[in-house]
């Protein structure tokens, strides 16, 4: 890949979905990939093996850098500078604090896990 970041996340989970699509086509941020984790095991099964599971938050690479979670929600929201929708300049504004997204992201992942479950989609990647 010739980008300075990826972003991996969960392409069942619709929050997960549509933030990411949100990122690729309204944050502005040029030098950014994004993944769907589930058709990219690829990609997940060397970053769970280090210890960061999808399961547990979307994943952030920079470099040599691996931000998951809360960490990876508040660094990709960092980069985002007048971005062209209104709810993602409300999502970073937002989680561009990260206490805020910390405290935050435990009822992101809860929402997530229901949605999953309603949708009858197994919350596991791998």
């Amino acid at each position: 890949m010739n980008t300075d970041l990826t972003f991996i996340y969960d392409g069942e989970c619709p929050f997960c979905n549509h933030f990411a699509e949100l990122i690729e086509l309204k944050s502005k941020i040029n030098n950014i990939s994004i993944l769907d984790g589930r058709k990219n095991p690829k990609f997940i099964k060397p970053l769970l093996d280090k210890g960061y599971d999808i399961d547990k938050g979307a994943i952030l690479l920079r470099g040599n850098d691996i931000f998951h979670g809360a960490e990876a929600i508040n660094t990709i929201c960092t980069q985002i500078n007048n971005p062209s929708s209104r709810l993602l300049k409300l999502l970073s504004n937002i989680f561009k604090s990260d206490k805020r997204t910390n405290f935050l992201f435990p009822f992101l992942l809860r929402a997530r896990r229901l949605a999953l479950i309603s949708k009858g989609v197994s919350t596991s990647l791998v």
